[in-house]
């Protein structure tokens, strides 16, 4: 996807089992890609992913609670459409999409919450049980649970 550029990931599979590292060869149409934690190198199958968080900072902060919804429209609406996913494990990630379809094996989700830890994420349809686009993402993002707090 970026070359040889590095790109600092948060890695989740479906067993709930996240690692954080780098990978400068992540592609959306491969199979697999390498994560690097420390000096170890591993090979990563996307079919046990649920999704590829692509994060600013490795550390995060586990107190903060992400905004669910869309909040304010972003400048000029260049991010894509709305796009509101449910995970099959119940997390909601809401954002926008410049290219969705089902018979993909995955699609990029831009967060609506400008002050995120996440860049973009790359959402394996495979780990997904509702999406819904445009008002019926707001739709949903408005009827979803709220976060609870640390």
């Amino acid at each position: 996807m970026e070359g040889n550029t590095s790109n600092r990931v948060v890695v989740h599979f479906l067993d709930g089992t996240l690692k954080k590292g780098t990978t400068v060869d992540f592609f959306p149409d491969r199979p697999t890609f390498h994560l690097v934690v420390g000096d170890s190198r591993q090979e990563v199958r996307c079919k046990d992913l649920k999704a590829i968080f692509f994060v600013k900072d490795l550390k995060g902060d586990s107190r903060r609670r992400d905004a669910i919804g869309f909040g304010v429209e972003p400048p000029g609406g260049g991010k894509g459409k709305k796009i509101a996913v449910r995970f099959k494990d119940g997390e909601l990630l809401c954002g926008y999409t410049l290219a969705f379809s089902r018979e993909r094996a995955g699609f990029f989700v831009v967060p609506a919450d400008p002050a995120n830890n996440n860049l973009r994420v790359y959402v394996l349809s495979h780990a997904v049980t509702e999406v819904e686009a445009g008002a019926a993402a707001e739709a949903l993002a408005r009827h979803s649970p709220k976060p609870k707090a640390a």
